[in-house]
């Protein structure tokens, strides 16, 4: 067992987040505990608790980070029309979704009665949403706020939906890509009838 002493309290905590994170991607979200998280560096479940108040509080920081990867590789996308960039937010979403099944489980599923998400997890939430809105200004500018609030849920509420039942083989179409065709439909049709009202 490490003595406390033998890693700064920020070494100790990026130790433990890393390891928590292994063992969610290998294991799944029903894996994840302070015991185990604890045993993988080394430490006592007490030297955790010095760092996270909780498993919920580990959970959050945890759903914080994987929110700021996705956010990293959608600021990537090489795209400069608002379509491009929405639809390539669409394909990155589904893209990450598939390649961090248990990541993603543990950002929608972790729910604490005892806990209210923190401050710094909302703020990673709200940023993935203004980034959809970001490009629907641009491509509506005279759009209300509240107008594109919503639609970038809208939007984000279907590439999810298609993203979750692709996880579970519950599109009912044998057909190549199905994920990707339906993405583009939907994000297509969606923005083409918003045109087709501001011009009526």
């Amino acid at each position: 067992m490490a003595r406390r002493n033998d890693h700064s309290r920020e070494e100790l905590h990026e130790m433990a987040l890393s390891a928590a994170q292994i063992l969610l991607d290998e294991q799944g979200v029903t894996a994840l505990s302070t015991r185990k998280v604890a045993a993988a560096i080394g430490y006592s479940v007490g030297s955790l608790y010095q760092l996270f108040k909780n498993l919920d509080d580990l959970c959050w920081q945890l759903n914080a980070r994987t929110l700021e990867q996705f956010q990293a590789e959608v600021n990537a996308i090489p795209a400069e029309q608002p379509r491009e960039i929405i639809l390539g937010y669409g394909r990155a979403y589904l893209e990450f979704a598939h390649r961090w099944p248990h990541r993603w489980h543990l950002l929608f599923e972790h729910k604490s009665q005892a806990s209210e998400i923190p401050d710094e997890l909302q703020g990673k939430i709200a940023g993935m949403f203004e980034y959809l809105e970001g490009a629907l200004a641009q491509l509506f500018p005279g759009a209300e706020a509240d107008s594109l609030q919503r639609s970038a849920r809208t939007l984000w509420a279907a590439v999810h939906g298609i993203a979750v039942l692709a996880s579970l083989d519950k599109l009912f179409l044998n057909q190549p890509a199905l994920e990707q065709q339906m993405l583009n439909e939907v994000i297509g049709r969606y923005l083409n009838g918003w045109q087709q009202e501001n011009m009526a």
